[in-house]
């Protein structure tokens, strides 16, 4: 099978709500209908690596950008550059400057609000969605998010995350420590429940207390894989992809149909049964949604699915790609 690919510097021609107009660095490889990944948080195209190769095999043109703020690619000094419609802009971008009409777009994590956005935002450029653990729904706005901690916005990243410097002071400090601490093997959510409950408090914001958490799960990067997360956050920061968070409440407030507006194109939703923050049950809603819909779970996987459990992800994904896709382009 094909080794991931190197990167290489693509500079975006201006694309729709501020989108493009910015270098990115892309990984691709192979042939045929075009598949765009997206990444989530903390994470890069690298993060695709066990996918890109087998996607290519099966007859695809597979391609994962380091997304706007990650990488190699540049990062804005605007929090509002980083909403979805410069990160969907790109995706459109990137389509235009590689001579590409249409493209499925697959998203894991915040890549997955992303690649589920694109069909709501611009239809005429998508062949078809998957998602990643990530269902077609909207984030809360901030202040629901923040009854649920009591007005305390450190108990929850994504409240955390929003005041600029706070979350990179911290982070930055010592990349390495996110990727040995967070990125692990899934575990049953009954015993993080657990923990909470004899915890006496409800904190869902690993990211502050990195030095002193007790890992959770099997370490999942190996050696080599930690040092290039850590040697590439080393360089960048975390700033680029905090800022994602930080246009939550801007999101809703520009595009309101984004997660509530039917969808009617092929769709996969890959869900992980111990995700601990993308939960299974979150997707329920979603054949109300997206009228032509299929629906996996993958069993006994965390949050990580693409590093954790890649050939139970490529089985589903090049099946239904084969299967929905042949001779589109």
């Amino acid at each position: 099978m094909t080794a991931f690919p190197d990167p290489v510097r693509v500079d975006l021609p201006p694309g729709p709500d501020g989108g493009g107009g910015i270098g990115i660095s892309v990984h691709e490889v192979g042939e045929g209908p075009a598949v765009v990944f997206c990444h989530g948080f903390p994470e890069l195209a690298y993060s695709w690596r066990h996918q890109l190769p087998a996607v290519a095999a099966a007859g695809f043109h597979a391609i994962a950008p380091d997304m706007r703020g990650y990488g190699g690619s540049d990062r804005p000094d605007e929090t509002e550059a980083y909403d979805l419609g410069h990160l969907c802009g790109d995706l459109v971008a990137l389509l235009d400057a590689r001579g590409i009409e249409r493209a499925v777009f697959v998203g894991h994590d915040w890549g997955g609000f992303v690649a589920w956005a694109m069909p709501v935002l611009h239809p005429e450029r998508c062949l078809g969605v998957v998602g990643v653990n990530t269902p077609y729904s909207q984030l809360p706005r901030t202040e629901l998010l923040r009854t649920l901690v009591g007005g305390r916005d450190e108990r929850l990243y994504l409240l955390w995350f929003q005041k600029p410097g706070v979350a990179e002071a911290v982070l930055d400090r010592n990349p390495r420590l996110v990727f040995e601490r967070l990125v692990r093997r899934g575990v049953d959510p009954m015993e993080t429940a657990k923990r909470l409950l004899e915890s006496g408090e409800l904190d869902m914001n690993p990211f502050r207390r990195l030095e002193e958490m007790e890992p959770v799960g099997e370490p999942l990067l190996s050696e080599e894989e930690l040092a290039r997360y850590a040697e590439v956050f080393g360089r960048t920061g975390f700033r680029g992809g905090i800022s994602w968070y930080r246009n939550i409440d801007r999101n809703q407030d520009r595009w309101p149909s984004v997660g509530q507006q039917k969808l009617d194109l092929p769709a996969l939703m890959i869900l992980a049964e111990w995700d601990p923050v993308l939960r299974p049950e979150m997707a329920a809603g979603m054949p109300a949604l997206v009228g032509d819909l299929e629906m996996h779970t993958l069993p006994r996987c965390g949050h990580w699915t693409p590093q954790e459990q890649p050939e139970d992800l490529n089985r589903l994904l090049v099946d239904w790609l084969r299967r929905r896709l042949a001779g589109s382009r």
